[in-house]
């Protein structure tokens, strides 16, 4: 029996993983970062953990979402923001 889950496209897994993106929301909120929000967990994690691994399983995705560090997490927003500022001035204002 196979009992293998098979997404479609990111935004299927993104969906399904969602309520986990929503509990690291409330840690981090907790803890002081008032700027990291779900998508920003999501890419971090798209571009700095998964970007090299393969097969992985949704438990394994769960636990990434809810274990990243969260001053790397930090660290990530912080920079993308930097960038906005100095690439695109009018999009930051949009985004504040």
């Amino acid at each position: 029996m196979n009992n293998k889950l098979e997404f479609r496209s990111k935004e299927e897994l993104y969906n399904r993983v969602l309520p986990a993106l929503y509990s690291k929301i409330k840690e981090v909120r907790k803890l002081g970062f008032k700027f990291i929000t779900e998508k920003d967990i999501w890419n971090y994690l798209v571009e700095n953990e998964w970007k090299n691994r393969v097969n992985l399983e949704l438990y394994d995705l769960i636990n990434d979402i809810l274990y990243v560090d969260n001053y790397r997490l930090n660290d990530y927003v912080n920079q993308k923001l930097e960038r906005m500022k100095k690439d695109n001035p009018e999009e930051l204002k949009s985004f504040m």
